[in-house]
């Protein structure tokens, strides 16, 4: 590992003004960042840590939503009893993200910035685009099994690894961020990137800009909701496919519905076409395979992952009829 310096931030603005210094990194649970940086992937010559910034907190806010600080474990967020409550589908995916020993180092605003797991960009031996741009990509003719199927692009097929975010683009979540210039709002719509020509850029954090906290609101599909995670192994493992979906129903109609596929782009993959294709209709297996379909328009498979296409129609048509039950 390269050496490094390591402090302790005292506030966040504290964080924010150290961040200035060339290859200065934000440290939180570090499940993520420090396993990089031993397998040579990641750099950096300042460690900020901000694990001890009172940034822990689940506050409920005047209209009823959440407003989730950036420290909160994903442990302590899986069973808040709001969460549990209002947005079950955060809870599932937190719970089926990582291993319970994961889960109480992990942080909310960690979870956000988790890089993709593709095996090209974790070896230094091999040439990456995320890693080194302009090098190459070897997943398009290599083992891409747990590889993008929609927003890729001739740079970049690797997927958004966390399970968090995949519902809180269900959840419409809104982040908020502290940097140099101040605070502002990113709705989680535009926070994470496709790649097209710079998949090196994960989100469309400024530098410098640190997490602070994550904002949400409820809604009746979110108090009806569920998360799928299809994957390899029941125990830590990441997705083939995943599903945030909720549903919500006035009399025999469905009056809202939800949803996100994780394990499918480099970003949690949302079509609001999709959901508003099922506006008004019965909730019908039928329906929700219309749905689906809408949602995989355009996916492109590569010659290990072709699966994937018909696996996420059909864990999408799934998740939605499981639900139809609840509402």
């Amino acid at each position: 590992m390269n050496p490094f310096e390591y402090v302790r931030a005292g506030s966040v603005q504290d964080a924010v003004s150290k961040s200035s210094q060339p290859g200065a990194r934000f440290l939180a649970g570090g499940t993520n960042l420090l396993d990089l940086m031993k397998y040579g992937v990641e750099s950096g010559s300042l460690l900020i840590d901000v694990s001890e910034l009172p940034l822990d907190k689940v506050e409920t806010l005047p209209h009823g939503g959440l407003r989730i600080g950036a420290a909160v474990k994903n442990s302590d967020l899986a069973q808040h009893p709001a969460v549990l409550r209002d947005y079950p589908m955060l809870s599932q995916a937190l719970l089926n993200g990582a291993s319970p020993q994961l889960r109480n180092m992990a942080t909310t605003g960690g979870n956000l910035l988790q890089r993709t797991r593709c095996g090209y960009f974790y070896d230094v031996a091999f040439p990456c685009n995320k890693r080194q741009p302009g090098s190459g990509c070897p997943a398009f003719k290599g083992f891409n099994r747990m590889h993008a199927i929609l927003g890729q692009s001739e740079q970049c097929i690797a997927v958004n690894p966390s399970d968090m975010s995949v519902a809180l683009r269900a959840l419409d979540a809104v982040i908020n961020v502290q940097g140099p210039s101040g605070a502002r709002q990113i709705p989680i719509a535009e926070f994470h990137r496709l790649p097209a020509d710079h998949p090196e850029t994960d989100t469309t954090l400024a530098p410098g800009e640190l997490i602070v906290s994550v904002e949400l609101t409820p809604s009746a599909s979110s108090r009806h909701s569920s998360y799928l995670k299809i994957r390899d192994r029941q125990s830590y493992a990441f997705a083939l496919v995943s599903v945030a979906a909720g549903l919500a129903k006035k009399g025999s109609s469905i009056s809202e519905a939800r949803i996100a596929l994780g394990g499918v782009a480099h970003k949690p993959w949302r079509k609001e076409e999709a959901e508003q294709a099922l506006i008004g209709k019965p909730a019908t297996r039928e329906n929700f395979e219309v749905a689906a379909g809408i949602l995989l328009d355009g996916a492109v498979g590569y010659e290990h992952n072709r699966f994937k296409i018909e696996l996420a129609k059909r864990a999408v048509a799934r998740s939605l009829e499981s639900l139809e039950g609840m509402v």
